[in-house]
């Protein structure tokens, strides 16, 4: 439950309050998509240092090339939805943020396991992912149900 109790009364949450949840599924798609173009962009000197890398190491450094995208988008969001701010750099242009529902902050683990559980359930379930915000409450995913999390407005 996320009220608090203060001098016997039942403080209701920002989570209980049905605005902050106006517009989020759409404001998640184009999150998504500003950080998908900002881990691109961040793969650019990451992947001039791996090919360096591999001329100093005779080729052997650029077998480095296999993660160097899954590397790059994990600390991304490490750093960013674990940080204080809840939000990668896209949510936070599209004025959203990740909350836990126990009321306690998102962490760096969390933040990561949000974001593999996202990608390994497109890779399964592409079609359910989406379409489980259309049904479930506070228009959550299917990750998000898993993981006890929502997002929610940030304005609000």
């Amino acid at each position: 439950m996320n009220a608090r109790i203060l001098d016997g009364e039942i403080i209701a949450s920002r989570l209980d309050d049905v605005s902050v949840y106006d517009g989020v599924r759409t404001r998640r798609i184009f999150a998504f998509l500003i950080d998908y173009l900002i881990v691109a962009l961040l793969l650019i000197p990451f992947a001039i240092l791996v090919f360096f890398l591999g001329l100093l190491t005779f080729g052997l450094g650029w077998s480095l090339f296999a993660v160097l995208g899954p590397a790059v988008a994990l600390v991304y969001v490490w750093s960013t939805l674990g940080g204080p701010n809840q939000a990668t750099s896209g949510m936070r242009m599209m004025g959203i943020r990740l909350d836990r529902l126990d009321g306690r902050p998102v962490d760096g683990l969390l933040a990561v396991v949000h974001s593999v559980l996202f990608w390994a359930g497109n890779v399964v379930l592409t079609p359910l992912i989406l379409l489980v915000s259309l049904f479930a409450d506070r228009k959550r995913t299917l990750h998000d149900l898993l993981l006890g999390t929502v997002v929610t407005r940030s304005d609000r």
